[in-house]
């Protein structure tokens, strides 16, 4: 999902539930021919890309009402890689061949899929799913913060340090610090904002390793769900037993939260970045918190107190501070070539959660 872009960028503005960041496509020549226009207006794709993100924290809450952490994030890995693998097959899509891009794809399934997909699976279990949505969006301060120790050539400004120390003055608020974190269950949050912290982490791997494979960015993808699923199968027994039931509603929460939220939405990001360019496409992780404490409340009848919201606000604006990039001075024009298509966009997910922006080209999808 990705137009060459600058390639100094950082990692993306938060990520939602339930992607792996996606790569750019292999260079494209000035003379390829123009993509037809999709059917629907990205306006609508970019809405419900909005909503399966931000509904991804209510699906696994009510998964998890159902069945065990793991099993959940096994089910929605597993629904997710269905769908990309019909979506390669479709294209008729090819897998990586090297055994080096398969290994540090195992790395990256492990901390952009199945470590934080669980941690969060593990989270809901005694935090509400609007504290959940609310500390995802903190990957980009933990990115930020990452970036000034493992990214040397990507140089913080004052603005964007500024933003950081903003971002997680509203981390505290969220959490009450002043009360001592009365009432806050502190494991289930620390899951949450580890969750949080995998996917810059993840990211950060990825920009160093999977650069210039040659694979396509739906080929990468899939190969990192199917690694993660995986993963989980392996795991899975080992920590759970067999269900026993499959109660309806628990089990449609966790397909559709696999074949929407880790399937179907990587599809779409990948189209809108395609088409508006990924600095307009990642504004989509702005909406996962707000839709997400929305759909908590509404739907779940979780209880908001004052500081959640004001708190998700501050935490909002100190993200989007983070990914702000200095204003070029204006020059005497000089020949130079061909302007790249829309700047590199800010990190998740992300949720969704590239294989590669390693490279600098493309958002990372939000990942909750």
């Amino acid at each position: 999902m990705s137009a060459p872009c600058e390639p100094r960028a950082t990692a993306p503005a938060s990520a939602p539930p339930s992607l792996p960041p996606l790569p750019p496509e292999p260079s494209a020549t000035a003379t390829a021919p123009a993509a037809r226009r999709p059917a629907l207006d990205w306006r609508i794709r970019f809405a419900g890309l909005s909503l399966i993100w931000g509904f991804s924290f209510l699906l696994i809450k009510v998964g998890t009402e159902g069945y065990a952490p793991f099993q959940v994030t096994f089910g929605r890995l597993l629904a997710g890689t269905a769908v990309l693998v019909a979506a390669m097959a479709m294209r008729r899509e090819r897998l990586p061949r090297s055994a080096r891009t398969w290994g540090h794809l195992t790395v990256a399934a492990l901390l952009l899929n199945a470590l934080p997909f669980s941690l969060f699976s593990y989270a809901e279990l005694t935090i509400p799913s609007t504290l959940a949505g609310i500390c995802n969006a903190t990957s980009p301060l933990w990115g930020m913060a990452l970036s000034v120790v493992a990214l040397s050539e990507d140089r913080p400004t004052r603005r964007r340090v500024g933003g950081l120390g903003v971002g997680f003055l509203g981390v505290l608020t969220v959490l009450g610090a002043w009360q001592g974190f009365s009432g806050l269950d502190l494991p289930g949050t620390a899951m949450a904002l580890l969750a949080s912290f995998c996917y810059p982490v993840g990211w950060i791997y990825v920009r160093r390793t999977l650069a210039g494979t040659g694979s396509s960015t739906l080929a990468l993808t899939g190969s990192q769900l199917c690694l993660a699923t995986v993963q989980l199968a392996v795991v899975t027994p080992l920590f759970t037993s067999a269900p026993t039931s499959f109660p309806l509603l628990p089990t449609l929460s966790v397909l559709a939260l696999g074949a929407l939220g880790t399937g179907l939405a990587v599809l779409l990001q990948y189209g809108l970045v395609q088409e508006v360019g990924p600095t307009t496409a990642q504004m989509v992780t702005y909406f996962i918190p707000v839709i997400a404490t929305a759909a908590g409340v509404a739907l779940l009848g979780e209880q908001l107190s004052w500081n959640t919201p004001v708190g998700a606000l501050v935490v909002l604006v100190g993200a989007a501070l983070t990914q702000s990039r200095p204003r070029r001075a204006a020059t005497t024009p000089t020949p130079a070539p061909a302007p790249a298509p829309e700047g590199s966009p800010p990190a998740a997910p992300a949720p969704g959660s590239s294989p590669v922006e390693a490279a600098g080209r493309g958002p990372r999808p939000p990942q909750p």
